[in-house]
């Protein structure tokens, strides 16, 4: 296929060219920095085991199809999120639901970038040093002074942010697809290394219980919706990715089948971050309970207790910054796509705007939380939390429950039997289910997390 990346024709459309690229592709949008230190503590303090099992199953009940449907969007219209919209209800409001997911990657990737820049700094810290002769107090007090400097912080991120960009703008097939073909598999091999080494520890079994053993005490009501929210958030759902990404999954792909292999891969990696990071964290007796922390402080200091801790605290590092880039990028193509397809820029000028506009907002988000932290307070947060919040309790929950009520009554049966069957070259055999779970299922699932993010059940 041509590339589209030095024409402004939008008929002329780049495509992923193989099966492990769109896996690759979608799952390195799924799996990002929330896999690696919060999914696992998410799953210890919320019933192990038991937690882990219900949110398997809304993984495959609720997040696959809600998955495919997206990938249908974006494969029947062969256009970007907002273009997709249009195009399959014309004259209608529904490109609205586009718009959201442009204003949702444009706000996510603002303050996704500041964390992913911490962790370059971070894997220059471990290749300098390994953090050893670190102490908690010391570790706490350098984030601290790094955080607080300001323009290091805004170095870092800006750096990550061309490194996105410089992917974004290689295209789909040579860029997106060629950088999560390989650092996807690197990301596998690095954590199944760190996993290992965590396993052979004195004490890590405590880890795996922490991770792994039920405690259906625990399930609540208010655990049971963190895990469907858990499910919805960790594979991108509602930010306009997934129908992007599946603009460019060629008509002879399965896409029942790749939904279920991003699903599970994201699941996967999920998992092993835990077993890599709490078998060491309890071997050493230190709080598993400290969010960014546990990343940015707890984790260097055990990495300074174990041995070959520099080659790991390397390897660990190395591997976020992984997660977070290939996160990016599929952020970054939302927005990059928009602009090639529906303002007819060329790939180079919707790139270097794209980029350098969510930097610039990127910038205040990373300030807010350094020498800015005063100033920039609005509705009782800072700036950087006020996006975080937008993102992920209005509009990736509202944006998804739109696209849902819009598969499922709005394209209708046959529609998207067509599209994911082939037109009739596949059999689709679960696909009365898949239709029941978009009109009916994942609205009520999605509206229930949108409820319980806003703390309206609190109310009650």
């Amino acid at each position: 296929m041509t590339s589209f990346s030095n024409s402004s024709d939008s008929s002329i459309r780049d495509s992923f060219g193989s099966k492990l690229g769109i896996i690759a592709a979608a799952a390195g949008s799924a799996v990002g920095l929330g896999n690696i230190w919060r999914f696992p503590y998410v799953v210890g303090e919320n019933g192990g085991g038991a937690f882990l099992l219900i949110y398997i199953g809304f993984v495959l009940l609720i997040g696959v199809p809600v998955m495919l449907a997206e990938f249908t969007i974006g494969r029947k219209a062969q256009l970007n999120a907002f273009g997709a919209f249009r195009k399959l209800a014309p004259k209608s409001l529904w490109f609205l639901i586009g718009v959201m997911g442009i204003i949702a990657a444009f706000t996510i990737l603002s303050f996704y970038s500041t964390v992913s820049g911490w962790t370059l700094q971070y894997l220059l810290e471990a290749s300098k040093t390994g953090f050893v002769g670190s102490t908690n107090e010391s570790l706490q007090t350098d984030f601290n002074s790094f955080m607080a400097n300001g323009w290091l912080p805004v170095f870092w991120q800006l750096l990550f942010m061309g490194l996105t960009a410089f992917v974004v703008y290689s295209g789909v097939k040579n860029g997106i697809e060629k950088y999560t073909k390989f650092l996807m598999p690197l990301l596998l091999i690095i954590i199944i290394v760190l996993g290992i080494n965590s396993l052979l520890l004195p004490g890590g079994a405590k880890g795996l219980e922490f991770l792994f053993k039920p405690d259906f005490s625990k399930i609540t009501m208010s655990v049971v919706l963190e895990a469907l929210g858990q499910a919805f958030f960790s594979l991108s759902i509602g930010m306009g990715v997934l129908i992007t990404y599946g603009s460019y999954i060629q008509k002879s792909d399965n896409l029942s089948n790749t939904a279920i292999s991003v699903s599970l891969t994201d699941t996967l990696i999920a998992i092993l971050a835990g077993v890599a990071i709490f078998p060491a964290v309890f071997a050493f007796n230190v709080n598993p309970g400290e969010g960014p922390g546990l990343v940015f402080i707890t984790l260097p200091l055990v990495f300074e207790q174990m041995t070959g801790g520099y080659f790991f605290a390397i390897l660990f590092f190395l591997l976020l910054a992984i997660a977070a880039l290939t996160s990016t990028i599929s952020v970054l193509e939302v927005v990059v796509a928009y602009l090639v397809e529906e303002k007819k820029m060329t790939r180079l000028k919707a790139t270097i705007i794209s980029a350098s506009s969510i930097s610039l907002v990127g910038v205040i988000c990373t300030l807010s939380l350094g020498p800015l932290k005063n100033e920039l307070i609005l509705f009782g947060m800072s700036f950087f939390d006020l996006m975080d919040y937008v993102s992920a309790n209005i509009l990736l929950p509202f944006g998804g429950f739109l696209i849902v009520v819009f598969a499922g009554w709005v394209l209708g049966r046959n529609q998207l039997h067509n599209e994911i069957s082939n037109n009739g070259v596949l059999k689709a055999s679960l696909f009365n289910f898949f239709l029941f779970v978009v009109k009916y299922l994942a609205p009520i699932a999605i509206a229930l997390v949108f409820i319980n993010q806003l703390n309206l059940f609190d109310a009650l």
